[in-house]
């Protein structure tokens, strides 16, 4: 099963590099990971989301509290949640396609962002099955390239401090 891992982290350098080797070193693939900072500029904010039963995340989410720049670890996947992914997908057009192709990014909301003779690039934001319709649809217009920015997620209540860093936590996002 798929889940979504929120981390809060310690902005410093190397936190990165340590819980990518967590996960390497165990043998754990993660799918997508977006790193960002918070209202607090010395901590941020680590969305990961990764693949195995309740035991395999359960021994994650120690491993990780393990670390020592690590303030929060919360498996989101099992609470109500707000996730989103940017992706940019660039399709060609040819004359013919382009009326087709407009009325696609018109019905999920995405934004063509760059056009050339040949190709539109195409913005879109939502959640990873709104991503997948989109791409599905523009497939047969020839997709020249697609990047997608991994996940983001955030709880839509309050999460209960469950870290041991538990002080530190309430000063962070008491800010």
């Amino acid at each position: 099963m798929q889940h979504i891992i929120s981390v809060l982290v310690e902005n410093k350098f190397g936190v990165l590099s340590r819980v990518a080797g967590l996960f390497s070193g165990r043998g754990f693939n993660i799918e997508s990971l977006s790193v960002g900072p918070t209202l607090d500029p010395t901590v941020s904010m680590m969305t990961i989301v990764t693949e195995g039963d309740d035991r395999i995340i359960e021994q994650i989410t120690k491993q990780l509290n393990k670390l020592v720049d690590i303030i929060k670890v919360v498996d989101l996947t099992e609470k109500e949640y707000l996730e989103r992914e940017t992706a940019l997908i660039k399709i060609h057009t040819r004359p013919e396609d382009r009326a087709e192709a407009l009325r696609i990014a018109d019905i999920f909301r995405a934004k063509i962002v760059d056009s050339t003779a040949n190709t539109y690039t195409i913005e879109i934001t939502g959640d990873v099955k709104k991503m997948d319709a989109i791409i599905n649809l523009l497939r047969p217009l020839g997709i020249k390239e697609l990047v997608r920015t991994g996940r983001i997620a955030i709880a839509r209540e309050e999460i209960k401090v469950v870290s041991v860093k538990e002080d530190r936590d309430r000063k962070v996002l008491s800010k």
